[in-house]
């Protein structure tokens, strides 16, 4: 039985490639950010990119076209933007409730409600779940008569070799429905064994491998490269001596901020991959062994991209705070595929039995 799916809020196709890569077809990718188009449609054959604003309400007609045809089963998936339930937002709570992206969780209701898909998926980051657009958001599914699972995921459960939690919803039409079992709850993907998967060149701060440029690292002012060489994998800036400290990590109010110009450690998960991973200075990127933030394509790896996946056409065009940005904001797709497979294992097994079921009432 085949599944034919939207991908909302697509980002540079994370979400559909697991998804494509579990067996579900889909066919189109919706984002407002024009530089989604090259690596959605690079890197997942046949699925088009549809650059729109979902919030104006104007793309449940190309939705449902794209949804139209032969399949037993629809789905609308995605992952409205979290900037306003992430713990990395900045401002006090009364600055988010007033976020406009606040709208785009109700946004997304509004689409499944219009569309009525055999299925549904979103994933976002862990607050949403505390907050009321997220509440209105099961309501909504609720009383459209959905089946609804929704938990906490700790991400290295199903592969992915780093420390992130989401939020991942499934609903259904056709019965009951939840994410699979773990796939790798007793051994977890670390960071080595991730990274000797592919053939990396070693880099030093500020060089660009000659044979993938998006494995390139950037440069270190003289005094962070001094700091890296006295970090140790998993520490911290506690490792520095007293001359190499910033003035806040001598303040009472900088000490907690541990995480910071730390090196990750070969056989544990990264630490979650944030927008900003390529920076020394953002968390603990310090590549484990080599002095230098881990680059572009390693953040992509720990990520769980394929070693081949294409953000942009060429080097000249390679922005890698833009290209960060895609990063960090994907659903990982070894997350997606776990995602697809408990979507496929719903429609071959649980919905046929609930419409059989129906049949014999009627």
């Amino acid at each position: 039985m085949t599944i034919r799916a939207v991908d909302l809020f697509s980002g540079a196709g994370g979400l559909t490639y697991g998804l494509r890569g579990a067996g579900i077809d889909v066919r189109a990718g919706f984002d407002i950010e024009p530089e989604c188009e090259y690596p959605y449609e690079a890197n997942n054959e046949g699925a088009e990119f549809v650059e729109t604003d979902l919030s104006e309400g104007n793309s449940i007609a190309e939705i449902r076209e794209y949804l139209s045809g032969d399949e037993e089963y629809t789905l609308v998936a995605g992952c409205a933007p979290c900037q306003p339930f992430s713990t990395m937002s900045n401002g006090n709570k009364n600055q988010k409730e007033g976020h406009e992206k606040w709208g785009l969780m109700g946004e997304f209701a509004e689409i499944v409600s219009e569309v009525e898909p055999d299925l549904v998926t979103m994933e976002n980051v862990p607050e949403a779940r505390k907050a009321e657009p997220y509440d209105e958001f099961r309501s909504t599914l609720s009383e459209l008569g959905y089946s609804i699972s929704d938990g906490l995921v700790d991400c290295p459960d199903y592969g992915v070799p780093q420390e992130r939690k989401r939020l991942v919803l499934l609903a259904s039409k056709h019965g009951h429905i939840e994410l699979t079992e773990p796939t790798h709850d007793s051994e977890r993907v670390s960071v080595q064994s991730e990274f000797e998967k592919h053939e990396l060149a070693e880099l030093e701060a500020g060089e660009t491998s000659e044979k993938d440029f998006l494995h390139n690292a950037r440069g270190l002012s003289d005094t962070n490269l001094k700091r890296i060489k006295h970090s140790e994998p998993g520490g911290s800036w506690k490792d520095w001596p007293e001359e190499l400290l910033l003035d806040c990590h001598k303040k009472e109010s900088g000490r907690k901020y541990v995480s910071s110009y730390g090196r990750m450690e070969w056989d544990s998960p990264a630490p979650t991959i944030t927008t900003r991973f390529y920076n020394y200075g953002s968390g603990r990127f310090g590549h484990p062994e080599e002095d230098r933030a881990i680059s572009v394509r390693e953040g992509a790896l720990l990520q769980t991209f394929p070693p081949d996946y294409e953000f942009v056409e060429s080097e000249d065009d390679l922005s890698v705070v833009s290209v960060g940005k895609l990063i960090g904001n994907a659903v990982p797709p070894r997350l997606a595929k776990a995602i697809g497979e408990s979507l496929i294992q719903h429609v071959n097994h649980e919905a046929p039995q609930q419409r059989l079921t129906a049949e014999q009432i009627s």
